[in-house]
């Protein structure tokens, strides 16, 4: 499978899971330092956006640091397994056979073709047996003036530089069970009026983008919860998309930065609410202070 490919599904990935997130109000800060019971050196937290252009993603002095200080990467997936290209190339496809064109009515589908065509130069002929994710991605990217990067690939190759591990919070398929508990139509009537209201859409990402930059996560994640090309009232599915993964991921958390000092990165909606990351790790007894 192409990094193309990869890109897309990874970007589709943190978007569609972050439609539904929510946080309260805490330090403007995407890096945070874990200490605690257990730890023998510190570990630490970066919340990622995954679409953004490459003048935009900023390794900073303070992540080099904190990626220098430990000895593994932990990403939401297991980027570097090579047995991820072919599972991943399977579940971007729809189930059974199905197509886009089975899904949406005749009108729907005519106006998400066109506009696929008029920026992809490909239209749902080619495009139709894609899940709504990889859908979603294409058009998120067709709004940015640059091929986008990747933080989940910048950390992973920074890794392999310095002969670190990079392993995964969850499996492909937990990630794909949860994302999978939105209903098809919902997330294609996003893509629709999306198509429908193409300058509007890029003006909302844009602003993502912007509030993702002044690391201004409350606001980040509240607009993309109101967002109106969410497609369907997402807060039904927040339980499944954030607050169940998250509490799988800490005991797998704790278990690695036990073993060995830990650089966690995963979308940024996982780190706030009384559900989210930071407030589970001081449950546990753990120091999870921000360092910028």
């Amino acid at each position: 499978m192409s990094t193309r490919l990869k890109k897309i599904f990874s970007f589709g990935l943190l978007l569609a899971g972050s439609l539904s997130g929510r946080m309260q109000a805490q330090d403007n800060a995407l890096l945070y330092e874990v200490t605690g019971p257990g730890l023998s050196r510190p570990s630490y937290l970066y919340g990622t956006f995954h679409l953004i252009c490459p003048a935009d993603l900023q390794i900073t002095e303070a992540i080099k640091k904190a990626i220098g200080s430990t000895q593994q990467v932990y990403l939401e997936l297991d980027m570097d397994d090579p047995a991820m290209m072919g599972s991943m190339q399977k579940a971007m496809l729809m189930p059974n056979g199905k197509t886009v064109k089975d899904l949406l009515k005749p009108d729907d589908y005519t106006v998400l073709d066109t506009y696929l065509k008029q920026k992809m130069n490909m239209g749902l002929a080619q495009l139709g047996m894609l899940k709504p994710i990889g859908l979603m991605s294409m058009m998120y990217m067709t709004m940015l003036p640059c091929q986008p990067a990747s933080y989940d690939m910048t950390f992973a190759q920074m890794a392999a530089t310095d002969k670190k591990e990079v392993r995964g919070l969850e499996s492909l398929e937990d990630e794909l069970a949860a994302l999978d508990k939105i209903p098809l139509e919902e997330q294609l009537k996003g893509l629709v009026d999306m198509a429908k209201n193409p300058d509007d859409a890029k003006k909302e990402f844009t602003n993502m983008i912007d509030l993702y930059k002044s690391r201004d996560l409350t606001k980040l994640m509240n607009t993309m919860k109101t967002s109106q090309f969410s497609g369907g009232d997402f807060t039904q599915f927040e339980e499944s998309l954030l607050a169940d993964r998250n509490a799988k991921w800490i005991p797998v958390m704790e278990k690695a930065a036990k073993e060995k000092p830990t650089f966690f990165a995963f979308g940024a909606g996982h780190l706030g609410n009384e559900k989210g990351i930071i407030s589970l790790l001081r449950k546990e007894g753990y120091t999870v202070k921000a360092v910028e």
